[in-house]
């Protein structure tokens, strides 16, 4: 059976000599208007009509209007613009699979939040930034600031691949792992909390709180003033997920008053926040902006995950990172 496969944004020509290879036997057509990034929103290209497979990141409006369209493959971890219930009815009704790409970012998101808790328990902004006698007050002072990981407690939340890989690499570290997910599926490798056991975990035992949660309107400022007031004394906060989860002037009000020691941030709301924006100045805030999921090749990587799906795909096995 000869697909179409529509790819809607540019690729370099070792990534195009790599797809052509591939999927031989198969029709490539790329867009008119290739995207430019993740935010681009797809107009409808009258090649679309009888296309197979979508690679990139159509407009969830515009489903309806492909006639034999089987398989969506989403271009980025997140699938916020299409996580509805009306789009969700739609692809059900069509029998239309949709993956996204999980697997590509998973790794290097899960090594940038390792990154930020070692880099916290080292004490790297002050030590890299020191010059003092050895021996001296601020030397000892230094020294004695950096606390040791074995039998800490991670609380992260949001335990899909990022988090799961997470947990993965902390467990050299001897460190406590506990995930928040809202209905656990029973082959977690960590322990499982609920929401009604959130705020006692929080305040009671999450030295670390990495917020991988994704965007929704059941996340938006998921944490708020209410919820930083009862998280431990002391405790770091990570936000990898979305900056949307996170009232940042309550995490800022919180960084203020010390009752967390600090926060690393890879996303924000807006990107990048405005150059007066308080959190910039704050010294226990570290901000990187958003590049957690990249990584050298980062395009090769995605579009060899896609064609191992794709192969996958015409042997007619279970799809990686399905998620409708």
């Amino acid at each position: 059976m000869n697909l179409k496969i529509f790819i809607d944004f540019a690729g370099t020509p070792d990534i195009l000599e790599l797809l052509n290879e591939e999927t031989a036997g198969h029709e490539l057509i790329f867009s008119k208007s290739p995207a430019t990034s993740v935010l681009f929103k797809a107009e409808w290209d009258p090649q679309l009509e009888d296309v197979d497979i979508y690679f990139g990141q159509p407009d969830h409006q515009m489903i309806d209007r492909f006639k034999q369209l089987k398989w969506i493959q989403v271009s980025t971890s997140s699938i916020t613009r299409y996580d509805n219930q009306q789009f969700r009815d739609l692809v059900s009704k069509r029998n239309i699979t949709v993956c996204n790409s999980a697997s590509v970012y998973n790794e290097s998101c899960a090594f940038h939040t390792l990154g930020f808790i070692l880099a916290q328990a080292r004490q790297l902004p002050s030590v890299l930034n020191a010059y003092t006698d050895i021996g001296s007050e601020t030397w000892y002072n230094l020294r004695h600031s950096c606390i040791p990981l074995p039998d800490q407690t991670v609380l992260i939340l949001g335990y899909g691949a990022i988090g799961k890989r997470l947990a993965e690499l902390l467990g050299p570290f001897h460190m406590n792992v506990i995930a928040y997910r809202r209905k656990a599926r029973g082959d977690e490798s960590v322990p499982v909390i609920s929401e009604n056991e959130l705020d006692r975990v929080l305040a009671e035992q999450a030295d670390h709180v990495v917020n991988i949660l994704p965007e929704s309107s059941e996340t938006d400022h998921f944490f708020d003033a209410n919820r930083f007031a009862v998280i431990k004394q002391g405790a770091i906060f990570y936000n990898i997920g979305r900056g949307t989860t996170v009232d940042q002037e309550a995490l800022y009000e919180t960084l203020q008053s010390g009752r967390l020691k600090a926060a690393w941030l890879d996303v924000t709301d807006p990107e990048p926040l405005p150059k007066d924006h308080p959190l910039l100045a704050q010294p226990n805030c570290y901000i990187t902006p958003h590049v957690a999921g990249g990584h050298l090749d980062e395009a090769k990587t995605l579009v060899r995950h896609f064609l191992k799906n794709f192969k996958r795909f015409i042997q007619n096995k279970p799809l990686l990172d399905r998620v409708m």
